[in-house]
């Protein structure tokens, strides 16, 4: 009783010599996008009353470390509710740790949707089929919170591009997504390349997709990837390129 006093008395203590510098922090979070934490009583009732005085006395990302093992513990017991619950307290206490929206996105929209789609115990296709719309569903949300609070980021973009790419099938919107992960700094080479493959999928679009993948593929042999090569060659006949202004036939494939 009385250590359990003494550690809530440092912990206020601290909190209180931390206040003018959070304060300071304060504009500057609001200019990063910085969404702020949500400390009601659930979170509260989750993580305990000293965990929870730590997180309001400045002790966020220790809180949320400690969550985020007990998170992978969780998910290597596949007890899927409650990796979901421990990663929203770890998100809402830690809004710009990428690695914490990414991991709860593919924990929710590629482990636990596989799992609930391998459910011997539900006999139903079309209740597993449901339940893995619903993990999809809940992969997204993540990396779309966690977009809002990094915009200027473009892993996270990339993460929600791969998602509609594997999980919705959806061509547009993953294109859509490498983009905006490409237009940002610090991208990765492939997004742009990425972006222009997704869209050449798209009914409609081909004519974009293939402007946009003859540019790249203009720009030398660096460009010249494989899969570059092959969705030209479909594109062009699908569009009927005038032979003279197709990329050659005898071009040699570059990895």
């Amino acid at each position: 009783m009385i250590r359990g006093l003494l550690v809530l008395v440092i912990l206020l203590a601290l909190g209180a010599l931390k206040l003018p510098m959070e304060r300071d922090l304060a504009a500057v979070h609001r200019q990063e996008h910085f969404r702020g934490v949500e400390f009601n009583l659930d979170l509260r009732e989750k993580i305990g009353q000293l965990g929870f005085i730590a997180a309001l006395s400045g002790f966020r990302s220790i809180v949320a470390d400690g969550l985020f093992i007990q998170a992978h513990v969780a998910w290597e017991r596949t007890e899927w509710g409650r990796v979901l619950l421990l990663f929203q307290h770890v998100t809402t206490l830690q809004p710009r740790a990428l690695l914490f929206w990414d991991m709860a996105a593919w924990h929710m929209a590629w482990n636990a949707s596989v799992a609930a789609m391998n459910d011997r115990t539900q006999p139903r296709l079309a209740l597993r089929v449901k339940a893995q719309r619903e993990y999809f569903a809940l992969g997204k949300d993540f990396l779309e919170r966690g977009i809002k609070n990094n915009p200027d980021r473009p892993e996270l973009y990339e993460a929600l591009a791969r998602l509609y790419k594997e999980k919705y099938k959806d061509h547009e919107r993953a294109s859509e997504f490498f983009g905006k992960a490409a237009a940002l700094p610090g991208a990765r080479t492939y997004d742009r390349r990425f972006s222009a493959y997704e869209l050449s999928y798209c009914e409609g679009r081909e004519r974009e997709a293939y402007e946009r993948l003859r540019q790249l593929y203009d720009k030398g042999e660096k460009e010249r990837l494989p899969t570059l090569i092959s969705r030209l060659k479909v594109l062009e006949d699908k569009l009927g390129i005038p032979q003279d202004q197709r990329i050659p036939d005898s071009k040699s494939l570059q990895h």
